[in-house]
C-alpha cells in the first residue's frame, strides 16, 4: 500500500536551492532514513512531507494516504505550556481524551460516584487499553507526573514527550526529525527495538549510524540538491556510495588514502571474537561516507602542535559530590593519564554533566580532593554552552580567539584552513552566524574550542545535531588527537570509535570503572545477567546418563569451535587486508565483501553454540 508519493519536488531560500526535481515515494513497511550535511534541508523536506510547508515547484504535487494515521516528530517540539503532559499527549484524539480525563478529575476528587460514571465512560471508550500504553510510554521515556504542566520541562524532556505523543496514537507512518536527540542509551536502545517491529512504516531524519542501521531499510541521501536512493542499511549505503563517488567528482587517490586510513585504524583494534566482529566492518565501511566531502574542501592530514601536557594530568582522590539529597559521586578516585580516552555513560539525570563540571573546577567537591596539572588546557565543548554571535561572520568568530593554530615543523594553520576542514569553504566563512542552520552552528561552537589547542578535550554531547559527514571528519580528527578525551555521548558508534575506557554512573553515587568501549560494556552486561540468572541445579543427575561422557563430548565440540573460530578469523583479517589493493566495485571487491559476511554470521553462529556448551 502506497503511504505517500511526492514528484517533482524543489525547495529554496532566495538564491540558494535546497533540492530540486527530487520524488520520493513511501509504501507500507518502509523503513527510511534521510541522509545529508546540515543545511541541505532534510528538515524541510519531512516538514512538507508532514504537510505542515508547502511544496514548492511548478510541477510539484504530492499526495498522502488519508486513510492510515501519520504522526509527525519535530525536530524542535513546541507545546502550550499550560497544558498538562496528558492533555499534551492526548490532544487530538477527543474520543480518547474526554474519558481519561474525566476519570483523572474524579480521581481527585475522592467522590465515588463521579469515580463510577467515569469509569464507565472508560469502559464506553474502550480507553484502559489507551492509558495504559501512555503510562508505559512515559515511564520509558522518564516524564514526570503526567499531571505536571509542560511549562516545568527542559528541552530535553518536551522532545521526550513529543516522542510520547508521537507514538501514543499508534500511527501507521511515523515521520521522526533526529528521535534520538536528547534520549539516553537506554531510552534509545528501547526505541530502536521498538521501530524494528516489521509493522512499522517510518520516514525520519537520523545521524545516529547504530540507530539507523539497525532500524532502516532504505537510505534516501540529500547531496548538492539532487536525491540518491540505496537499498539496504547503512552498511549498504556506505559501500554503495563509495562505488558511486567514485564515478564522479572524488579522484581515486583520495579514496585509497581514506580506505587506508581506516583500514590501519580497524588493524589497531583488539580482535573481535563475538558480534564485535561485524561492528568493526561497519566501522570500517563507515569512513567511506566521508567521501562525499567536495575535493576543494581539502582533507584532514595536518599535525597539530598541540600544547604540551605534564605528566600530571588530572587526578581525584575520593573524591564525593551531592546536592541535598540527591548523590552524584560517593569517594571515587581516578588518576588520569596521557592518552586517556575515557566515555562516561548512564541514564539522564544521573549526573553526567555535573561530572564534567566537577572535573573541571567549575564545581566544587563535597569531600575528597581535585588536583589539575598545571600543563592541563582544558577544551570543553558544553552541551548548552553554544553562545555565538548572530552578527558576526563565521570567519570573525574564530579570528577572534585565534588567527592559526601551531603546527609541527614549525608550520601555522590559518583560521581561514581550519574552518575549510571541518566544511566551511570560503564562501560560507563570510555568512553571518544568524543565517547558519542550527547543525552548522554546533559545528562552528566546536571550532571555537578546538582553535584554542587544548591538550584535555571534554565533549558533552557533541554530536546532536551534527550531520553524519560531519560526524566523519571530527571523528578523523579526534582519533589523532594525542591528548586527554573525556566524552559524553549517546551516540555508540561515536562512543566505539573514540573510547577505549568508561566511566559508568550507576546511581546513589556509584561509579562503575570499566576498560573497554560501548559495545564491550553492553556485552559485558548481558554476560553478567546470564551469570546472574543462571538456574542452580541441586538434583543430582541418575549415573545412567553418563554425565562425564556429556561433559568429555561438550568440551570435544567446543574445541572444535575455537578451531574454527580461528580459521574463520584468520580468513577474515586476509579479507580485510585486501580491501586496500581493491576498489569497491571491483569484483574481487564485491567477491570478498559477500565472503566477509558469510563470515561473520557464522562466526556468531558458532560463538553463540560455543556459550551455550560453556553455560553447560
Amino acid at each position: 500500500m502506497n503511504y505517500l508519493t511526492l514528484e517533482h519536488a524543489s525547495l529554496s531560500y532566495g538564491e540558494k536551492t535546497l533540492f530540486s526535481d527530487i520524488e520520493l515515494k513511501v509504501n507500507q513497511g518502509d523503513k527510511i532514513a534521510i541522509v545529508a550535511r546540515n543545511g541541505s534541508g532534510k528538515s524541510s523536506l519531512l516538514r512538507i512531507v508532514a504537510g505542515i510547508d508547502k511544496l514548492g515547484g511548478e510541477q510539484a504535487s504530492y499526495w498522502i494516504n488519508k486513510d492510515i494515521n501519520t504522526s509527525y516528530l519535530d525536530q524542535d517540539p513546541d507545546f502550550d505550556p499550560a497544558l498538562s503532559l496528558l492533555d499534551t499527549i492526548l490532544e487530538g484524539h477527543d474520543e480518547w481524551i474526554k474519558p481519561l480525563r474525566a476519570l483523572h478529575t474524579a480521581q481527585k476528587s475522592n467522590d465515588d460516584a463521579e469515580i463510577q460514571k467515569a469509569l464507565m465512560l472508560v469502559d464506553e471508550a474502550k480507553a484502559w487499553e489507551v492509558e495504559n500504553y501512555v503510562n508505559e510510554l512515559a515511564s520509558k521515556f522518564k516524564l514526570p507526573d503526567l499531571e505536571s504542566r509542560v511549562s516545568i520541562l527542559s528541552g530535553g524532556q518536551k522532545k521526550r514527550l513529543a516522542i510520547v505523543k508521537a507514538l501514543a496514537g499508534k500511527p501507521d507512518f511515523i515521520i521522526f526529525d533526529e528521535p534520538t536527540n536528547h534520549l539516553d542509551l537506554e531510552m534509545i536502545e528501547w526505541l530502536e527495538n521498538f521501530l524494528s517491529q516489521g509493522n512499522m512504516t517510518i520516514l525520519m531524519v537520523t545521524h545516529d549510524r547504530f540507530f539507523l542501521n539497525n532500524v532502516c531499510n532504505q537510505i534516501l541521501e540529500l547531496d548538492r540538491g539532487s536525491m540518491y536512493k540505496y537499498q539496504g542499511d547503512y552498511e549498504d549505503f556506505v559501500e554503495k556510495k563509495a562505488m558511486r563517488m567514485q564515478n564522479e567528482t572524488v579522484g581515486k587517490d583520495k579514496l585509497r588514502k581514506m580506505l587506508k586510513r581506516e583500514l590501519e585504524w580497524v588493524k589497531r583494534m583488539p580482535k573481535a571474537r563475538t558480534t564485535k566482529s561485524k561492528s568493526r566492518v561497519d566501522a570500517y565501511y563507515d569512513k567511506k561516507e566521508s567521501l562525499d566531502t567536495p575535493s576543494e574542501l581539502g582533507e584532514i592530514e595536518f599535525e597539530i602542535d598541540h600544547t604540551r601536557l605534564g605528566s600530571k594530568v588530572l587526578e581525584l582522590h575520593s573524591v564525593s559530590k551531592s546536592f541535598d539529597s540527591k548523590i552524584i559521586l560517593e569517594k571515587f578516585s581516578y588518576k588520569f593519564k596521557q592518552g586517556d580516552r575515557i566515555g562516561i555513560v548512564g541514564p539522564n539525570g544521573m549526573g553526567k554533566t555535573t561530572l564534567l563540571k566537577l572535573f573541571t573546577g567549575m564545581l566544587p567537591v563535597n569531600a575528597g580532593k581535585i588536583i589539575i596539572g598545571e600543563t592541563v588546557l582544558f577544551g570543553y565543548y558544553e552541551q548548552d554552552g553554544m553562545k555565538l554571535n548572530d552578527d558576526l561572520r563565521v570567519i570573525d568568530v574564530i579570528r577572534n580567539i585565534a588567527d592559526f593554530i601551531p603546527l609541527k615543523k614549525g608550520l601555522k594553520m590559518s583560521a581561514e584552513n581550519l574552518l575549510e576542514k571541518f566544511l566551511f569553504p570560503r564562501p560560507q566563512q563570510q555568512v553571518y552566524v544568524s543565517q547558519l542552520s542550527g547543525g552548522e552552528k554546533r559545528r562552528l561552537y566546536l571550532l571555537t574550542i578546538l582553535i584554542k589547542n587544548p591538550n584535555f578535550l571534554i565533549l558533552d554531547e557533541p554530536t546532536n545535531d551534527l550531520d553524519i559527514t560531519t560526524l566523519n571528519v571530527l571523528e578523523e580528527y579526534l582519533m589523532e588527537f594525542p591528548g586527554v578525551l573525556l566524552i559524553v555521548s549517546h551516540d555508540r558508534f561515536f562512543m566505539d570509535k573514540l573510547v577505549d575506557h568508561l566511566f559508568v554512573l550507576q546511581g546513589d553515587g556509584m561509579m562503575r570503572d570499566f576498560p573497554g568501549n560501548y559495545s564491550t560494556y553492553r556485552e559485558a552486561l548481558v554476560k553478567e545477567k546470564l551469570e546472574v540468572e543462571k538456574p542452580v541445579i541441586t538434583t543430582v543427575q541418575p549415573v545412567h546418563q553418563g554425565p562425564r561422557r556429556i561433559q568429555q563430548a561438550s568440551k570435544k565440540e567446543m574445541q572444535q569451535i575455537e578451531k574454527e573460530m580461528d580459521r574463520l578469523s584468520q580468513e577474515r583479517d586476509k579479507i580485510v587486508e585486501t580491501f586496500n589493493a581493491n576498489l569497491p566495485g571491483s569484483p574481487e571487491f564485491i567477491k570478498n565483501n559477500k565472503r566477509l559476511t558469510e563470515i561473520q554470521e557464522r562466526l556468531v553462529e558458532i560463538e553463540s553454540r560455543w556459550m551455550e556448551l560453556a553455560d553447560g
